[in-house]
């Protein structure tokens, strides 16, 4: 009886979805769903600034203790990042593998290509590049306190909050950033709808509403703490 070389051997089942086109619009309406809860989360956590320094520092602190004495010190927080990673990663890997795939399948550039290239589409892609950027920055900045401004102080997340948006490019690349955002999240909320299959024709309208304040609000009360440094309201 012959063996089964490689070749015969037939892909797994993960292997076949991800292969696919339907696939990859699934882990990204999936992993945009995950980022999603992760910014409400994380909005309302920074709008704790305008309680003051101890209420927002003591927030920063709880984050670090959450679980505990199940979960060791840092522990969860550690947990939400490595999942908030890998959703990051399989969200870029399958927008950049379906843009790739959409160009390969056209190789013969439009030639009226700005006329056919969706608004959407645009947004989304340059969006998404701005916002990869962001986080980069983001962290170099007020988590490792790489590239922040004067002198990072570990422990006072309020102070360095400060600092950052006391300078014009901390304010200029955040705000940049949150716009970007917004785009991307009315963009997105109502494509991974229709992708998970909630949406509908009846629901259409409701779903782009939805996606409407939910970038609105998102973009604003992100925008609140940069502007609220600047007017000095938080200080």
């Amino acid at each position: 009886m012959a063996l089964a070389t490689r070749s015969d051997r037939r892909p797994s089942t993960a292997r076949t979805v991800w292969d696919s086109s339907v696939g990859k619009k699934t882990v990204m309406a999936v992993s945009g769903v995950i980022m999603l809860l992760y910014l409400v989360v994380h909005m309302i956590g920074n709008l704790k600034i305008f309680f003051g320094a101890a209420e927002f520092n003591h927030y920063a602190h709880w984050l670090r203790t959450v679980g505990e004495p199940f979960m060791h010190y840092e522990w969860t927080l550690w947990l939400v990042r490595i999942v908030l990673l890998l959703a990051v990663v399989a969200h870029a890997v399958s927008a950049y593998q379906l843009s790739r795939r959409d160009i390969k399948a056209r190789p013969v550039g439009y030639v009226h290509r700005k006329a056919r290239t969706t608004y959407a589409t645009r947004t989304m892609r340059w969006g998404g590049i701005i916002l990869a950027l962001f986080i980069v920055w983001h962290i170099l900045d007020l988590t490792t306190g790489t590239v922040h401004p004067g002198g990072f102080q570990e422990g006072r997340p309020y102070q360095n909050v400060v600092d950052t948006f006391s300078t014009w490019y901390g304010n200029a690349v955040y705000i940049t950033a949150m716009l970007a955002l917004g785009l991307h999240v009315r963009h997105g909320f109502w494509s991974a709808a229709q992708t998970l299959g909630v949406g509908s024709r009846r629901r259409d309208r409701a779903l782009k509403s939805a996606a409407n304040v939910l970038a609105l609000l998102l973009t604003a009360g992100f925008i609140a703490v940069p502007v609220a440094v600047m007017t000095e309201v938080v200080s």
